[in-house]
């Protein structure tokens, strides 16, 4: 499927795209706020900048966009069918990056978690995936 939009349309759609505060992240910290969580965010001292941090438990926790970081089954990360070279090569590296930061989190004595955009959507699903990344914290 070709893109329906002329490439500086998509050019300006895609700057818009936020790296923080976004809604999957503003819902995944309305919810742990909510469970009694206190966190940090953003914190650069850490491999990958995680999104929240809780130094109390040394959890890192990173809520990624299925897009940008290839979530492996799921619909929302496709690839683009205009200017298939560039975008490969990008989101690979992001999924290199990734992993990166998490060998060195765990380097570190650091529990690195995640949260997948997707599983924000619903409410039962990111009370799910909380459960799953805290496990031994909260039951």
């Amino acid at each position: 499927m070709t893109d329906h939009l002329a490439v500086k349309q998509r050019s300006w759609n895609m700057s818009r795209i936020k790296s923080k505060d976004s809604v999957p992240e503003i819902r995944v910290r309305k919810l742990l706020h909510s469970l009694g969580f206190r966190y940090k965010l953003y914190v650069p001292e850490l491999p990958g900048k995680p999104d929240l941090v809780f130094p109390k438990y040394k959890l890192a926790l990173f809520v990624h966009g299925c897009f940008w970081h290839k979530h492996q089954g799921c619909k929302r990360s496709s690839n683009p069918s205009s200017n298939k070279e560039y975008w490969t090569a990008k989101l690979a590296r992001n999924v290199q990056r990734d992993a990166k930061n998490k060998k060195a989190l765990l380097d570190l004595g650091w529990n690195p978690a995640l949260i997948w955009e997707c599983e924000t959507k619903d409410t039962d699903l990111l009370m799910k995936a909380v459960k799953r990344e805290f496990k031994g914290i909260i039951n």
